[in-house]
């Protein structure tokens, strides 16, 4: 059986129409399934739309007491599917249906993970893309994850998925970890399509914050870029000295109330940044040792 796991927050436009589209896939594909509604703590219907399918559709929901994230919802959806293999399937339909039906036969043919990959031609802002490519790129250099034009839309084997479930930190990255821990693949690309109803929920400040996050948690980047400043600091320090001797053995005198104005300011901005990196990685030592639940199920609704 395969488990659909799907993520949503405010999708109430698009619950149903989900719903009756993986349902017209998969059974003429003649393949079982279920589907795993997660709600993210969504401020609309889309609780009250997902308990509609109920009656009609093999649904389960597991409803949020907030939101907690995407991280959050599909590691919730992984921990409760019973299907043998599972994909993760986005709510706004921009992951196209059939595709999961090639993921299907590729898993039955013996591949433990298949992953869904963008086509490089894709319909997105050219900041977007660069800031994409430069998070992937140091992901890449750093963490030895290559994880470009990669989406959460992968199927995983039941293995893949104990052994995610296994993993006891809290602080998630579904796409890194998923390829981190090895197992027999393959990939498929795929057109992204337009989605249906609704704006998508990622603000440039949230993927900001979604990429420091993520590169805080698998490399050791940061701290390595701060110590890369130190030296170079330290470099040009030593040369301004030595400079500076050669000029008074010239006797020749330097106002250096700009250079001292300049040296001063350089210093205390590598020290701040310095200590917001590492305070940063305490921060997430911090939330770890506090051993909190990644999310919070306040309803269930099991499918019958």
């Amino acid at each position: 059986m395969l488990s659909i796991i799907i993520p949503c927050f405010n999708e109430e436009g698009n619950v149903a129409e989900a719903a009756e589209v993986l349902k017209d896939t998969l059974t003429s594909a003649d393949i079982e399934y279920e589907l795993v509604f997660i709600d993210d703590g969504s401020k609309d219907r889309t609780r009250q739309k997902v308990e509609e399918l109920h009656a009609t559709h093999p649904v389960s929901l597991y409803s949020f007491s907030r939101n907690f994230g995407k991280e959050a919802t599909i590691f919730c959806g992984l921990k409760h599917c019973t299907g043998d293999c599972a994909v993760i399937y986005d709510c706004d339909m921009q992951f196209p249906a059939s595709t999961i039906v090639e993921m299907y036969r590729k898993w039955c043919e013996g591949y433990l993970v298949v992953e869904g990959i963008k086509k490089e031609c894709q319909r997105e802002s050219a900041i977007k893309k660069w800031g994409a490519n430069g998070f992937y790129s140091l992901l890449k250099k750093s963490g030895k994850i290559d994880l470009r034009n990669a989406t959460d839309f992968k199927l995983m084997d039941r293995k893949v998925i104990d052994t995610l479930n296994s993993m006891p930190e809290r602080e998630t990255f579904f796409r890194a970890l998923s390829s981190w821990v090895g197992f027999t693949s393959c990939r498929i690309e795929f057109e992204v399509e337009d989605r249906k109803n609704g704006v998508s929920k990622w603000s440039f400040i949230s993927l900001v914050r979604y990429a420091i996050t993520n590169l805080t948690s698998y490399t050791f980047l940061p701290l390595q870029a701060t110590t890369v400043c130190g030296i170079i600091f330290l470099v040009l320090a030593m040369c301004t000295a030595i400079y500076l001797v050669y000029q008074l053995l010239m006797g020749q005198v330097i106002n250096g109330y700009t250079l001292v104005v300049f040296t001063i300011l350089m210093s205390s901005s590598i020290l701040m940044i310095a200590l917001g990196v590492i305070g940063l990685y305490l921060a997430k030592i911090y939330r770890e040792l506090q051993q909190r639940p990644r999310f919070i199920v306040e309803k269930e609704v099991i499918r019958k």
